[in-house]
């Protein structure tokens, strides 16, 4: 039993010894390890300890080159600050210098001529003294000379004075009187200056056609056999025609053509219109040239309604009496030395309407009034009186009211006038048979009444040359400066002028002008 125990106890010594070793050497091993492990660390907290001073010289390094350069850069603009400062303060104390030696020279200038005034100032006052001593003794010498008129006059001063006094008077109403004249003439020049600015914008505004109508109308024929067809067996179709036209037919040895001839335009165009019909068709007898003529005549009804139709309508009028209308209409066949008077109706209504307009006048009435106002000389070949009193009578027998029949009445001055529009219509009535064109005039009577008008003109003492000018609009004369003075040039004008009016018949007005100058020449040899 001592045995095992002893055995036991020996294997638990041993156990115990070889547990106690083993713990001591892992004691040992693990110290030997962890003093390794701790000597690594510091090895590696010395050389991260040792990265970071060097990084931090580094830094340091770069910092204070940062520095340096900033301190540099600072520097050196500081430098160039100064330096600019300096050159400013330099262009300074030259502009001060400048600004000194000018006021030197300013001051030595009102030094200069404060010395002339004061020399000048003497002189004035010697000079006063003079002009004093002067008038004294100009005053005793007019006191001697007016009690010497006195005396010699037996004239009082008082008296003279109220002598002087009227004669200042006079004086002065001459004065007065020739500056109302000037005022006047000024105003009137003003005014028409206005005038004619407005009827330029109104003339401007109004563009129509010119007309060329006559008292013939020609019908070409396709070839000339036609006149025999047209004459007819024993002439019995041109009797036809003319009978049922009221017209003459002309036929002569002009080629391929007829001349429709009527005083009456309605007819004329009655018969072009009917011959061109049958000439077309090709049936030429009198029974159908009636029928032809009867259907023409129809129509042409219904056409002179439409033309006067369309005037109105143009013209935005409105409330015209169907009488009138057609009446009306008949205008757009009737001319008046050559101009379409329906046309010209219109044209008075246009330029009636921009004057109105212009003037502050009645638009809607200026233009019903210039579009009525020719309204008589559709029927003045039927009827007795002048067209104007036609024109009024037909338009109060229609409804028409009294400012209408007035204006139309009154639009060549056979009576008064009654409203601003009568007196616009007469005005633009003057304007559209004067204007360049409107009114036709044959070659052989234009040249003659231009050279009747040179020749008047050039009968009157001391006219060198006179010549007509802007289609006799305006006579331009020429004197003798040696026999006509300047201001008996402006009578000779008037006496031109009346002598014009009185001789000669021609549209519109005539401008009278007389030239008078005086040309020295000289040759340099």
């Amino acid at each position: 039993m001592n045995v095992p125990i002893y055995a036991f106890l020996l294997t638990v010594v041993g156990v115990l010894g070889f547990s106690a070793l083993a713990f001591f050497l892992g004691y040992i091993l693990r110290r030997r390890i962890a003093e390794s492990r701790i000597g690594t660390a510091e090895q590696r907290v010395k050389s991260i300890l040792e990265e970071a001073q060097r990084e931090a010289a580094n830094q340091k390094r770069a910092a204070l080159l940062e520095a340096k350069d900033e301190l540099y850069r600072s520097k050196e603009a500081m430098e160039r600050e100064n330096r600019d400062k300096r050159g400013e303060l330099r262009q300074m104390e030259q502009r001060q210098l400048s600004k000194e030696a000018s006021l030197e020279r300013r001051s030595d200038n009102v030094d200069r001529k404060e010395a002339e005034l004061e020399s000048r100032q003497a002189k004035l006052q010697s000079r006063e003294q003079q002009v004093m001593e002067s008038e004294n003794r100009v005053k005793q010498v007019l006191e001697e000379q007016n009690r010497q008129l006195e005396r010699i006059g037996g004239l009082t001063r008082d008296e003279a004075k109220e002598i002087l006094k009227e004669n200042m008077r006079q004086d002065a109403e001459r004065e007065a009187a020739v500056m109302v004249k000037d005022i006047v003439e000024q105003a009137k020049e003003d005014a028409e200056r206005e005038a004619r600015n407005i009827l330029a914008l109104a003339v401007e505004r109004c563009a129509s056609d010119h007309a060329v109508e006559s008292t013939v109308s020609v019908v070409h024929l396709p070839s000339d056999e036609m006149k025999g067809r047209i004459i007819g067996r024993e002439g019995r179709n041109i009797r036809s025609i003319e009978n049922a036209t009221g017209v003459d037919l002309i036929i002569d040895d002009t080629p391929e053509a007829v001349i429709v001839s009527a005083f009456d335009p309605i007819r004329r165009e009655i018969a072009r219109e009917s011959l061109e019909r049958l000439i077309q068709d090709g049936r030429i007898h009198p029974a159908r040239i009636e029928e032809v003529v009867e259907k023409v005549k129809q129509e042409m009804e219904d056409k002179i309604r439409e033309e006067a139709e369309q005037a109105i309508f143009e013209l935005g009028i409105s409330g015209i009496h169907r009488e009138l209308i057609k009446t009306l209409g008949r205008l757009a066949y009737r001319t008046s030395y050559g101009q379409n008077v329906l046309q010209h109706s219109k044209e008075v209504a246009y330029l009636a309407g921009v004057l109105a307009s212009e003037l502050g006048a009645d638009f809607n009435l200026a233009r019903r009034m210039g579009l009525l106002h020719d309204l008589g000389k559709a029927v003045d070949h039927e009827v007795e009186g002048t067209h104007a009193q036609i024109g009024a009578d037909l338009a109060q027998r229609f409804g028409e009211s009294p400012k209408v029949v007035n204006a139309i009445a009154s639009h060549h001055e056979q009576c008064e006038p009654q409203t601003l529009e009568a007196v616009l219509i007469a005005a633009c009535d003057t304007i559209s048979a004067t204007r360049p064109g409107a009114r036709r005039e044959t070659l052989e009577s234009y040249i003659k009444r231009v050279k009747q008008l040179e020749e008047l003109a050039g009968s009157f003492a001391g006219v060198s040359k006179s010549y007509a000018i802007q289609a006799g609009r305006e006579v331009r004369i020429i004197v003798e400066h040696d026999q006509v003075p300047d201001e008996e040039a402006f009578n000779l004008a008037r006496q031109i002028a009346r002598k014009i009016e009185e001789e000669q018949d021609y549209p519109g007005k005539i401008k009278v002008t007389v030239i008078r100058e005086v040309r020295a020449v000289e040759y340099a040899k």
